[in-house]
């Protein structure tokens, strides 16, 4: 967790925090199919840059959503998987696909 918690006006709002944004849902929906690499996640996920998917996975580390293993290797393998907060927000990501199928096909 990250060190000077702030106030949140609602539970949404910590929510989005902790889980919100352009990738964080996306890492979380491809790491629900299990563990990943940080190359995986990347091709996955499409258009998101380096520096950026860097950034969104130590975040979602520091609120102890996903943990990031090392391996002693060359050269070194590193790979992402839920915790067991991270797989709580397993049907919140659902409902967020059924309403995404949703809409697509509204779209139409």
């Amino acid at each position: 967790m990250t060190s000077d918690p702030k106030p949140f006006r609602c539970a949404v709002e910590v929510t989005v925090e902790v889980a919100g944004g352009k990738w964080k849902p996306l890492i979380l929906h491809y790491l629900l199919g299990g563990t990943k690499r940080f190359g995986e996640l990347r091709r996955l996920i499409g258009g998101v840059t380096q520096r950026s998917l860097t950034l969104q996975l130590r975040q979602l580390e520091e609120h102890g959503v996903i943990r990031r293993e090392v391996f002693a290797e060359v050269p070194p393998r590193v790979e992402y998987s839920l915790t067991e907060r991270g797989r709580t927000l397993a049907p919140v990501l659902e409902a967020m696909k059924l309403w995404g199928e949703n809409y697509a096909a509204q779209q139409l």
